[in-house]
Parts: structure tokens; sequence; C-alpha cells
């Protein structure tokens, strides 16, 4: 399943999760919901699916990576309570609330949303100490002896044991217990999202050219080679910045994104040549309305990766023009309803009434007149009505 699908699911099962019926009973009884359990490859795009979730379901978000905390920051500190059992008095052994239960509580007093994702990440990467507490919290909801609060959906992920060799494997009953997605890269899914948050055009145009190189992982001699969805998207906006800045981009550079040195290579050869288009072909001029005959000669000649770079550097140029466009009529569209509110503030403090509203028996629509003092203000209608809120005792036909 492709990460978009993926987030699908999960946005289903979060509003099925989350329903009740009349009577305020859920839909589907808590000891049915399942959690939720992402299976694949490091940098495909779980951790960022699970904000896109619960900001488009309108609900809150805690998130974890489980490999970072200890047993006790999920189960909490003991401390000894003294008891009374059977008329003896016992010393028993109880704990702090839970690091990760307290958090989702804080998130609530500070949302104020009842609602949310309790999110896990890596959970099946824990340390031997710690994985029969993530076990416990898979199968029963709880952290210890506290349990996940009411109306919060758990979704845990990790990765498959070909990518991490710490993995630990879920027995059957855990598995039964959970709702399993197996997630896997997907260019087409990726080059969506890419366009969506206009990610810088060379990486796109690479990878419509070398679409085998959107995600590679493999064992060396030297240590893992890798190339992931986040390594591509993290490497673009570092070109953005250094587009904009002027700064130098090399192979080294790239390198520290695209840790297969393959691809690092392939695609600093490409960036050098995207850079060399852009100039030699005069993109600013050819979306100015002014290209030359020799461009266009030159583009119909040119080969299918050339043409491919030209047509991304063109796209490119009009994102960003659409872009600028979008928020100038944004800005426009905030300035018109905030003079419309202004005006309505006016209008509340009676200090004009631009509405024009029909006078009947000397009563204004608009306001009552002011029949002992008269109208205040110069700007008189033609049957002796003034456009304001004061009126005089002559309003008594139709304001203009």
């Amino acid at each position: 399943m492709d990460i978009k699908r993926a987030k699908q699911e999960i946005e289903h099962a979060v509003k099925a999760y989350l329903a009740v019926d009349d009577t305020g009973t859920p839909l589907i009884p808590p000891i049915r919901q399942r959690p939720i359990l992402l299976m694949g490859p490091p940098g495909v795009g779980k951790t960022q699916i699970m904000e896109q979730i619960a900001q488009e379901c309108g609900i809150a978000l805690v998130a974890y990576t489980i490999t970072h905390h200890t047993r006790q920051s999920a189960v909490g500190l003991p401390f000894i309570r003294h008891r009374n059992f059977g008329g003896a008095d016992r010393s028993v052994t109880e704990y702090t609330m839970s690091e990760i239960i307290a958090s989702v509580y804080d998130k609530m007093e500070q949302t104020g949303l009842e609602h949310g994702i309790l999110f896990i990440d890596e959970i099946n990467c824990v340390s031997e100490t710690l994985a029969p507490t993530m076990l416990q919290f898979l199968q029963c909801k709880t952290f210890g002896n506290q349990a996940v609060p009411a109306g919060w959906v758990i979704v845990a992920a990790g990765n498959p044991p070909e990518y991490n060799k710490s993995v630990r494997d879920f027995d059957l009953v855990t598995l039964d217990r959970v709702r399993r997605i197996d997630i896997e890269p997907n260019l087409a899914v990726w080059q969506e999202y890419a366009r969506a948050h206009r990610l810088h055009p060379a990486v796109q145009a690479y990878l419509e050219l070398r679409p085998q190189h959107f995600y590679r992982i493999q064992n060396d001699v030297d240590g893992p080679q890798f190339v992931t969805a986040r390594g591509w998207e993290d490497l673009s906006a570092m070109l953005t910045a250094c587009t904009k800045l002027d700064l130098p981009v090399d192979e080294a550079l790239i390198g520290q994104y695209l840790r297969h040195p393959e691809v690092a290579r392939d695609f600093a050869a490409y960036w050098e040549l995207y850079k060399k288009y852009r100039q030699d072909y005069g993109v600013e001029d050819i979306l100015q309305g002014r290209p030359f005959a020799a461009v266009l000669e030159r583009a119909q000649k040119a080969a299918f990766d050339e043409r491919i770079s030209l047509v991304s550097l063109l796209l490119a140029g009009l994102n960003t023009r659409f872009a600028a466009a979008r928020r100038a009529d944004a800005v426009t569209d905030a300035c018109y309803q905030e003079m419309r509110s202004f005006k309505r503030t006016l209008n509340n403090a009676g200090w004009f009434c631009a509405r024009r509203r029909v006078c009947r028996a000397g009563q204004c629509l608009c306001g009552p007149p002011d029949r002992a003092k008269g109208c205040r203000h110069p700007d008189w209608g033609r049957a002796g009505c003034c456009h304001h809120r004061q009126r005089s005792a002559a309003c008594l036909g139709r304001c203009p």
C-alpha cells in the first residue's frame, strides 16, 4: 500500500473510532478499536502523514519516538504506598504517571481538544527491558497501570527487519489485536506531494528521468547505502535556500542527503546541467514572452533529457508566479474583510450609515431620528434626509 492510501485508511479509522450514536455511545466499542500499526521502510513519510491527519481531522497529536525513551518514561517511577489488607499494614509498590500519558493530558489542556492521536514511532525497535511494556500497550492500551484517555486513537509505526537490525518481531497474540498496514514507496504518489508543496524543480525533473533512484537501500562492504523520500525532500529545501542565497552546491553537499554514492554523483552532474540550461535558454525571457528564435530551434532539436529539464524550469517559473499571485489575492481578500469589519464597527458606533434604508413615518430603519435637534451632519438626501444615523424631523420619505 502506498502512503496516500495509508493516510486515507487512518483517517477513516479515526472517524470511525471517534463516532458516537444519538446516546453518546461509540459506534465501535473501545475494546474493538484496534491500534493501527504502520510497517514500512524509513523515510517514507509515516510520521508526516500523522501530522496531516491530525490537522485535517481537527484533533490533537502526541508523537513519541519510543527508542529515545526508557522503561521509566513509559511506565513511570516506582514508589512505596502503605495500605491495609485484612487488618495488616502492607507496603505496596505503585508507579507515578507515565511521561507519555502525562503528555497526552498536557496536550488536551494546551489545545482544548478532547480527541487526538497518540503516535508511537519505532515501536518494534525498543530495548529488551521496554519490549514487554510495548506489547502491553498494543494489547491493553495502557502504560503500566494507566490507560490512554478515552477519545484518543493509538497509532504505532515500525520498520521491517531488513531495514533495522534491532527489530523485534511481534507475537501472534499482539498481531491479532492490531490493524497492520504495510507501506511501500511510490514515486507517483510522492510526485503529487512534491508538486503540491512546490519542491525544487531540479529534484522533480531528475526523478522524472531517473525514477529508479527515488528510493534505494542496499548494504555494501562500506556500510548501508540509501536514498529515501525524506532525503529528497530535505535536499530540495537545501537547494531552494542555496539558490536564493547564491551558495555553492556540489557533490559533497548532495551526498550528505543522498547517502548513495552513485545517485549522489549522478544528481550532482544533473544539477550542473540544470543550471546551464537555465542560463543558456534564457528561461526568464521565455516566461516574459520574449523567446529568441535560436532558443526555440535549439529546444526543438534537443535531446529528451534536455527537454524535460527545460519544461521543468518553465513550470517552476510559472509556479513561482502563480504562488505570488495567490499570495497577493490572499492579502487583498484579507484587506477587504478588514475594511468591511471596520465599516460595520463604525456603523454600530453611529458614525454613519451607507445602507440608505427606507424611512417610514419619520423612523429610519437604520436608526431613530433626532426630531428635537435635527440632523447635525451636512450630508443630506434629496428628501431632506441625512444618510447618517442622526435624522431630522423632515426625514419622512425615502433615503436616496
